[in-house]
């Protein structure tokens, strides 16, 4: 707003504009609304003030609801209503912000902003508020911490600022040019040039940038290059207020009389579609600000400094009866705003005080409002009373305060460390006189010692007790197999032995007694098997990554959530990552990175495991960050929901992404300055280290802050000499992620010498510091430990094998100064104290990051290697699985899944487990983001839909899709049939005695999908009948078993109902989403090759409900020829007869059994079944060999039952 030209009794308020600093109060302030009101020492409020306690509104008429101060005495200069949700700000002269919550103005939070200059004008956005002084733009939390702080020059004036999108703000002011910042990465992008003297108001719609001068003009401009399009000569003295709506620009200002500038009542208004102007508004009041009220009407709200406020038609007449008057505690309104659902309006005036005025008794401010966070209370716990006569009352329980002085049990390490004793050598004359017994060995005690005990003898830190890196010879010699011994059996790459039978009698439980699911190795690809438990593991990754859908055929966010929602609903069976895999291998990228192995080479492991899994970490980060950035809102999946970031940022980005300055130094004097982002880090290792044999010490921090701000010279192109020149390149942070992603590159012995050398000088310095007297024994282990008097939460000192090939910290701490530079320190692990300290300094920009993950390259020449995890598994995920609220280390191994000691987690040996990727969080992680997860995927899958084939027509359609009346519901039926081709053929062996050992199973892929409804007059009739397309190479169709032919699964000439396999899982996702029950025969497999989960509840299969312990299965077509007298599958098979057959079969079923009710009549029933399959030996008879077995009698006796 421009304050030229207003009421003369403004100027003598001005030393009240900084009464915050004086603790006098001003003399003009009414003392009635000082009634009940506390000050604090410097003058101001600190509990808002209601001026009524009851307020009768009239509905659709506008009445003061509420008033509340926001600080005694200094005047208001802006109000804003919070457009994301239910807060008004109020900003001061004082530089002051404000926030009152609803609409009962509960005070919500109050900080300096500006410790000199008033505040011009707020702007809300989704995680913040930004907050415009005279040069200084400040984006601040709603709770007052600051996001970023961006300087002006101290001869910009601004006065007021535009949000064009997302990330992109215009700030103008009394100076030659508007400025566009980019808030993503804080950096001025353009500057564009504007005539003197600037620009105060600002404006936009979907066609223009309407800039308002205080020259009384308003420029038009154009949206891409701001160049002026139109100009209004509104008024001949200065411009007060302007807004747009519609087709209609409406103006107020100050024309220039002999006195000089008096308020002008004529209202200025413009036709934007004719670019002129219309009737001037005669209005009957002094206006100082306008707005467009768009409710029924396009209204007009004109207010007056006064207090005045008149409403009235932009094109009409002013009626005097329309004119309603705010009473402000001050003689002066400063400030007005409306609220986004226009249901409220805000005034401020110049005593502090701001009065709501609304339309209804509980409005609203937004149309859809978010949840506010409010601050948890303060729980005081209450100590449990003490009862002393009880003798076995733990002392425990009385709470003992923190003290800095030095307490009794505070022993000396050397005292305090458990040492336990290895066990005694066996006596001579034992050994003499024992016999074996198979592999146990009995002899006579000579009594040479007391019963129970040993002679207590400390042993000397020596080599007798360091074995670890003593490795046992291979017995056929180590220059054949070097690695056989060394690599640790539970580290070893993992098989899976097939049967006859397949997976279903491998025996998963022996790898993995968790509930936790692994991840089966066999698919092609597969060696990121570990990166995706590290991103499950991830509480807001899992969580986010769940809530996004979109219409690509092939996005990885959207297979990546589709697997966590099995890893989710496992219970310890392992999942297969087919479809997410499939996805990535039709990524162009993908394959221009070399991240798709040839099976030979994955099988013979001739790729560097450690390199791929790191360019695989940088892609899937890149691209899930893509994917996530291009929401929109689907067609095709009408079902999804909303993004959780705008436009040009995704979950990802908030996470993982890392804001940097890059400067470019010539030596020449020229410096080049850009911003950028990155979503990991590379470590850099000092130069010349693996030559330096005297082992220097480096911290890991120390390593790691070089690698963040890297310094490296390089040839670069300089505009100023205008050719390539020797430049200095310096990279700095600017924004610390919430996850710290690093990617190790020990790609060569330089890199491994350096880690072990870091290793061995880390473990000298740990013996050192402990004194020698730590424990000696690998298996010490927490009980243990606890048994030996020690409390819980007291650490005690590792033992001697935890601190080998240790120099990784499980905790670092990074601090942001203020002069762009980073402080990175290895932080203690389990130090309490220091993290109540760090907890604390999290406002000040220090974070610590905790160890969650590291990726390891398991060398062994037999297998070619492995990749494996080690993951910190939350308490949250304990919660969902296992019901106990704990933190676990775990080594996940494809399908082997094992808790490990977390030092067992950075112990490096560098001849077989070598480093590749390591993730730190921060502390806290999860409060920071909204963790719920809410399905994306609605009914509306379900529907109609068209299909890719050119060729198919209505006639050649199978199905009848559901209607919206028809939507399933919990418990209902559905029955279901899949077909397959396969797309890799069995690699098989012949053994000796001739039998065929299955080496890798067929890969198959999903062809066609039937569902058939269940029940309801429509039952049998199917609703989903999808062929599915196919971009990878079919073998074989196998049309005699799936009823698929060539060009089926070919758009171009298919004539079948052909969709994306995306779409199909999706409808199958939203049957078992809403708890309908399939039924089918054999769908464990189609679930299986579908890569679906399905709880066991809602499967009713018919090879398990017609079967006998110890007995075969039988095949659907006996099945039905024998109770249904059905002959199906005759030449080839067809899944809508498949699936309606199983439908009637678990009627039959259900018949037979009397609902389950009547076990033993129906085991009569399956010993007939088997004894006629005996019989006929599994075949169902030809027509005229045999009629049905209605007819025959051993189905009468079934009857009969």
């Amino acid at each position: 707003m421009n304050f030229e030209g207003l009421d003369p009794g403004l100027a003598e308020y001005a030393p009240a504009m900084h009464s915050a600093l004086d603790p006098v109060l001003d003399a003009h302030l009414n003392p009635s609304l000082l009634q009940n009101v506390e000050l604090d020492p410097e003058g101001v409020t600190l509990e808002a003030l209601p001026v009524q306690e009851s307020v009768h509104i009239m509905e659709g008429v506008y009445s003061e609801l509420h008033s509340v101060v926001a600080e005694v005495g200094v005047p208001v200069s802006v109000s804003h209503f919070d457009l994301h949700e239910e807060m008004l700000w109020v900003g001061s002269h004082g530089g002051h912000a404000t926030s009152f919550f609803g609409p009962a103005l509960e005070r919500y939070s109050s900080f300096q902003v500006n410790g000199s200059d008033d505040i011009r004008q707020i702007q809300s956005l989704e995680n913040g508020i930004l907050f415009l002084t005279k040069n200084n733009l400040k984006y601040m939390a709603r709770g007052g911490l600051i996001i970023f702080d961006y300087l002006l020059d101290e001869s910009e004036d601004m006065h007021s600022l535009l949000l064009t999108d997302s990330s992109t703000l215009l700030v103008g002011g009394l100076q030659n040019h508007i400025l566009e910042i980019d808030l993503t990465t804080v950096q001025e992008t353009q500057k564009y040039a504007v005539e003197i003297p600037g620009v105060t108001i600002m404006r936009q719609t979907n066609r223009f940038f309407f800039c308002g001068h205080t020259s009384g003009k308003v420029s038009l401009r154009d949206l891409r290059s701001f160049k002026v399009e139109h100009e209004f000569d509104a008024f001949s003295g200065s411009l007060s207020d302007f807004d747009v709506h519609g087709n209609l620009l409406a103006a107020c200002g100050f024309s220039s009389r002999l006195t000089g500038l008096a308020c002008d009542r004529f209202l200025k208004v413009y036709d934007l579609r004719m670019m002129r102007a219309i009737t001037p508004l005669q209005v009957h009041v002094d206006p100082a600000f306008l707005r467009f009220i768009p409710t029924y009407t396009s209204r007009l709200a004109i207010i007056s400094q006064s207090g005045q406020c008149q409403f009235c038609e932009p094109t009409g007449l002013a009626n005097p009866a329309d004119i309603f008057h705010v009473n402000p505690v001050g003689p002066l309104l400063m400030t007005f705003d409306v609220s986004a659902s226009k249901q409220a309006l805000a005034f401020g005036d110049s005593e502090g005080c701001v009065h709501l005025w609304t339309d209804s008794p509980e409005p609203s401010f937004n149309p859809y409002s978010r949840e506010t966070e409010f601050a948890l209370p303060c729980l005081v716990d209450s100590l449990p009373p003490l009862d002393w006569s009880q003798d076995l009352l733990p002392l425990s329980l009385i709470p003992v305060p923190l003290t800095t002085d030095t307490l009794l049990s505070d022993w000396p390490a050397a005292n305090s460390v458990p040492a336990p004793r290895r066990a005694p050598p066996v006596d001579a004359e034992i050994l003499r006189t024992m016999k074996k017994v198979g592999f146990i060995g009995y002899a006579p005690n000579p009594r040479t010692r007391l019963r129970n005990q040993i002679p207590y003898r400390l042993k000397e830190l020596d080599s007798e007790f360091d074995s670890f890196s003593q490795v046992t010879e291979s017995p056929i010699g180590r220059e054949e197999e070097p690695h056989l011994h060394m690599v640790s059996k539970k580290y070893r790459k993992v098989t899976i032995k097939y049967s006859k039978l397949g997976l279903e009698d491998f025996d998963f439980k022996h790898y993995n007694k968790t509930l936790f699911a692994g991840l089966e190795p066999h698919i092609p690809n597969a060696y990121c098997n570990c990166m995706i438990q590290v991103l499950y593991f991830l509480e807001p990754v899992r969580c986010l990554i769940q809530n996004h859908l979109c219409q690509k055929e092939f996005c990885l966010a959207c297979e990546l959530g589709f697997l966590f929602h099995m890893l989710d609903l496992s219970r310890g069976d392992p999942c297969q990552g087919s479809n997410f895999l499939r996805a990535f291998r039709t990524i162009p990228e993908a394959s221009a990175l070399g991240l798709i192995l040839a099976d030979s080479d994955e099988a013979s492991g001739k790729g560097n495991l450690a390199r791929l899994i790191q360019r695989w970490n940088r892609f899937i980060l890149t691209q899930l960050h893509q994917d996530m950035q291009e929401l929109e809102v689907p067609q095709a999946y009408r079902g999804a929901g909303g993004s959780f970031c705008s436009s040009g940022d995704s979950v990802i980005g908030q996470l993982f992404s890392c804001e940097m300055e890059n400067c470019s130094l010539c030596r020449c004097g020229s410096e080049t300055v850009r911003a950028s982002s990155t979503l990991l880090f590379t470590l850099s290792y000092p130069e010349g280290s693996n030559c330096d044999k005297t082992g220097k010490n480096y911290d890991f921090a120390q390593v790691l802050k070089r690698s963040i701000c890297l310094e490296q010279n390089t040839q670069a192109w300089c505009d100023n000499c205008e050719k390539y020149q020797p430049t200095i390149q310096t990279r700095n942070i600017r924004h610390l992620p919430d996850i710290l992603v690093i990617n190790c590159e020990v790609n060569s012995s330089k890199e491994a010498d350096f880690w072990r050398m870091q290793a061995e000088v880390a473990f000298k310095m740990a013996i050192k510091k402990h004194g020698g007297e730590i424990a000696k024994n690998k298996e010490f282990s927490l009980a243990d430990r606890k048994e030996l008097g020690s409390p819980e939460g007291v650490l005690l000192c590792p033992s001697v094998e935890e601190l080998k090939n240790v120099w990784l910290p499980f905790s670092i701490r990074m601090k942001m100064t203020k002069n762009k530079g980073l402080d990175v320190c290895n932080w203690p692990d389990g130090d309490e104290v220091q993290w109540g300290l760090a907890k604390a300094e999290e406002e000040h920009g220090v974070y610590v990051y905790d160890l969650m993950a590291t990726v390891v390259h398991i060398l062994d020449s037999r297998t070619g290697g492995s990749l494996v995890a080690h993951i910190k598994v939350g308490e949250t995920y304990h919660q969902r699985k296992e019901g106990v609220t704990h933190q676990q280390w775990y080594l996940f191994n494809d399908f082997l899944i094992e808790p490990i000691d977390k030092y067992e987690a950075v112990q490096f040996d560098m001849n077989w487990k070598v480093p590749a990727i390591l993730y730190y969080i921060k502390r806290n992680l999860n409060s920071r983001y909204n963790l719920n997860i809410k399905n994306p995927i609605e009914a509306s899958v379900l529907l109609a839909e068209a299909s890719l084939a050119r060729k198919q027509r209505k006639t050649h359609t199978t199905f009848i899709p559901l209607m919206l009346n028809e939507m399933p519901q919990v418990g209902d039926l559905v029955g279901l049939d899949a077909e397959f081709v396969t797309l890799n053929e069995e690699e098989a062996e012949l053994r000796s005695d001739g039998t065929k050992s299955t080496i890798k199973p067929s890969q198959m892929s999903v062809a066609r999908i039937t569902c058939v409804r269940g029940q309801g007059p429509n039952e049998g009739i199917p609703f989903i009948d999808d062929y599915i397309s196919t971009q990878e190479q079919v073998v074989d169709y196998l049309t005699q078993y799936s009823g698929i032919k060539p060009g089926d699964l070919d758009a171009k000439i298919s004539s079948k109902h052909l969709t994306t396999l995306k779409s199909t899982y999706l409808k199958l996702r939203f049957l078992i989403d809403i708890g309908v029950k399939f039924v089918g025969h054999g769908l464990q497999k189609d679930f299986r090759v579908i890569n679906l989960m399905v709880p066991k509840d809602q499967v009713l299969d018919t090879v398990y409900l017609f079967h006998m312990p110890r007995k075969r299965m039988i095949s659907l077509r006996f099945l039905a020829w024998y109770f249904l007298d059905l002959k199906i599958q005759g030449e080839t098979h067809d899944s809508i007869e498949d699936a309606r057959t199983a439908l009637q079969l678990y009627r039959k079923y259900l018949e037979l059994s009397k609902n389950g009710t009547e076990p033993e009549s129906f085991h009569k029933v399956l010993k007939g079944l088997y004894e006629k399959g005996r019989k006929m030996d599994w075949k169902v008879p030809e027509p005229e060999s045999q009629t049905s077995p209605k007819n025959a009698a051993v189905f009468s006796s079934v009857l009969a039952l």
